[in-house]
């Protein structure tokens, strides 16, 4: 199967998770276009200023990979400074939430897997 960039769909999300500013959420791949047990395949793009806020994963782990930018991740309490090439992984019960750390666009790619 190829999905071609201009047949994904986008939509705009306003403080996503109690974040700042606006996200930007494409998704790659639907539910059922796949056999794994992942609820989402998506690129997510935060303009300078912007983030997602603090959330819990429960039965399920999300992980992003950093396409281009930079991003403060908070995993669980901690931040630290991600960069284009950076992976980060939430299991289960743990809190997260990411943030445009720069003065350009922040791209990545995000995958949340069930249990």
């Amino acid at each position: 199967m190829i999905r071609r960039a201009e047949d994904m769909t986008s939509e705009i999300k306003e403080a996503l998770r109690g974040g700042r500013g606006s996200v930007q959420l494409t998704t790659l791949l639907h539910p059922g276009e796949y056999k794994g047990k992942a609820r989402m395949v998506a690129r997510i793009t935060l303009e300078p200023g912007s983030s997602i806020g603090s959330h819990v994963h429960e039965g399920e782990e999300e992980i992003f990979y950093i396409l281009n930018g930079s991003a403060d991740f908070d995993d669980n309490g901690e931040v630290k400074r991600l960069e284009s090439g950076d992976v980060c992984l939430t299991t289960g019960g743990q809190r997260h939430s990411i943030a445009n750390a720069g003065d350009t666009t922040l791209d990545l790619l995000a995958t949340i897997l069930l249990y």
